[in-house]
């Protein structure tokens, strides 16, 4: 294995692990009656708020699945790109859908929030991480491979462990 390759496993490796050690902290700081949305639903309001939270983790678990790298990769790959555009494209994208669905955070709970910005963070980071690694000329296929091949060597994918949090939340506001 080669210094560089040996580089991102441990960059993926410690991605990996802030993720799980924010889920595990998360998971302890819930109260025991359940996530911080079952208060909203014993107000009068609650027929009207139901919906807009299951649409809120819908499109939250939407957004997981968007930004992990197979995705990007799939919907923002165009030949001839340079790795520089590629990331700033993967980036821009990240960004730009997080700063949409902003205002999802006040239906879904605090938890589920922060374990979402957490991903967003870390994904960017990777990415960056990834590309300041490559030389200049590097071509946008060089980027994608070696940013998947961080996200595989991570062993569980962050993008994951978030979804699972996102449909137990979700499931928990239904019951």
């Amino acid at each position: 294995m080669t210094t560089e390759k040996l580089l991102y496993a441990v960059l993926a490796l410690g991605a990996v692990y802030m993720v799980y050690t924010t889920v595990k902290d998360i998971i302890k700081k819930q109260p025991a009656e359940g996530p911080e949305v079952q208060p909203v639903l014993a107000t009068s309001g609650a027929s009207t708020i139901l919906p807009l939270q299951l649409q809120a983790y819908e499109r939250m678990a939407l957004y997981v699945d968007r930004i992990t790298p197979q995705s990007l990769i799939g919907r923002l790959y165009q030949q001839g790109m340079t790795a520089t555009d590629m990331q700033l494209s993967m980036v821009q994208s990240i960004k730009a859908e997080y700063e949409h669905n902003v205002p999802q955070q006040i239906y879904v709970s605090t938890q589920a929030w922060e374990a979402i910005k957490s991903l967003k963070d870390q994904t960017i980071s990777v990415i960056n991480q990834v590309a300041i690694g490559l030389p200049e000329e590097a071509q946008a296929m060089d980027l994608n491979k070696q940013v998947l091949e961080v996200f595989m060597a991570a062993g569980a994918s962050p993008a994951d462990l978030v979804a699972q949090i996102i449909n137990s939340e979700a499931k928990k506001i239904m019951k």
